[in-house]
């Protein structure tokens, strides 16, 4: 059997999805498991044994028509037994109806059945233990596996040699490795994703006061000035345990960095997601206008934890949309008490200890 998973989009998405692979693989052990995903998603795949081959689909094959049919048709000669798109916009809907798979799996809209031979529902408001990120995928599962479904955690996979080079970097950086080792997400991937950068530095404050640990940020290079505020943001005593120059370029370095940290504190998003694959413990923060029931995944473990705006101010979602908030998303914002937010990172930190 030959399996194929698309799931584009970003890199927290990307990643859920791998469950999707994780369970035809236990189910089906001689099938062949491919994944498309945009070029920027492949390092979150690598080494992960229920996926066989990665297949980027770029930007420049996707804006040119011609290059995007010449990709549908290589996909075509593959001859996939099953397509499970995850993703079900144009491009993947063509993907799927010209692969010639028996079982052509997506998610149900107006326009799906075109394409698709089987669709789903996405759950809206079920409650969930492992968030609806989570059963939406899963129940793409229902044409091929019958069975409870109990393996539901993404998982990221480092080879030795990559743990070894993040250990000699924080050596090189002569981090106390009897101190806790924190990294902080200090920025969402878009805008309206990051808290404002000086209360986030009050919470680096906090957590210093609190842990005594080291502290290094997730950025890349071309955000180091706003990495410089925060630190600027920051009381002298907590500038004192930031390594400032201590992060990484590379994806995969980034992830082998990320998996020697105690915790991961900061802005909900890709890095959160990934934190939870390594199996680091989390605590996030996330934008008023993402929705919580969403992507609030394997808060059941005590490790992770979050704090939304709707578990604060619950009424202000029945006043306004989504899309509302978005466009107001740093007056929302200032709607979270920081001492309220201090106070549950406090009670975090002692559970985690204990």
């Amino acid at each position: 059997m030959k399996i194929l998973v698309i799931q584009q989009k970003r890199i927290g998405d990307v990643l859920t999805s791998t469950i999707i692979c994780n369970n035809l693989k236990a189910k089906f052990p001689d099938a062949v498991i491919d994944y498309m995903c945009y070029p920027n998603s492949v390092d979150v795949l690598k080494e992960n044994p229920s996926i066989d081959n990665i297949i980027p689909l770029s930007n420049k094959v996707r804006k040119s028509t011609p290059s995007l049919f010449k990709f549908i048709f290589k996909i075509r000669s593959n001859k996939y037994d099953v397509v499970i798109d995850v993703y079900s916009k144009l491009e993947t809907n063509l993907i799927t109806l010209f692969s010639g798979a028996k079982y052509k799996v997506s998610y149900r809209k107006w326009y799906t059945k075109a394409f698709y031979n089987y669709t789903y529902e996405r759950l809206d408001a079920v409650e969930s233990e492992h968030g609806l990120a989570i059963e939406n995928r899963l129940m793409l599962l229902k044409p091929l596996i019958s069975e409870k479904i109990t393996n539901v955690k993404p998982k990221i996979f480092l080879k030795d040699s990559e743990i070894n080079n993040a250990k000699n970097l924080l050596k090189s950086h002569q981090v106390d490795s009897e101190k806790p080792l924190i990294m902080f997400g200090i920025l969402g991937s878009e805008t309206y994703k990051t808290y404002p950068l000086e209360g986030m530095a009050k919470i680096i404050d906090f957590t210093v006061a609190k842990t005594k640990g080291t502290i290094i940020f997730n950025y890349v290079p071309f955000q180091k000035d706003l990495a410089l505020e925060v630190y600027n943001y920051c009381n002298e005593e907590t500038k004192k345990h930031i390594i400032l120059d201590l992060y990484s370029t590379e994806l995969r370095e980034f992830l082998a960095l990320l998996s020697q940290c105690e915790m991961l504190i900061g802005n909900e998003g890709g890095a959160v997601n990934m934190a939870k694959a390594l199996d680091v413990p989390t605590f996030s923060i996330f934008t008023p206008s993402v929705r919580k029931e969403t992507w609030q995944l394997f808060e059941n473990e005590a490790k992770n934890t979050s704090i939304h705006l709707k578990d604060l101010k619950p009424e202000i979602y029945q006043q306004f949309t989504e899309q509302q908030i978005k466009d107001r998303t740093f007056e929302y914002y200032a709607e979270y008490p920081l001492d309220l937010m201090l106070e549950k990172l406090a009670t975090y930190f002692k559970e985690y200890k204990n």
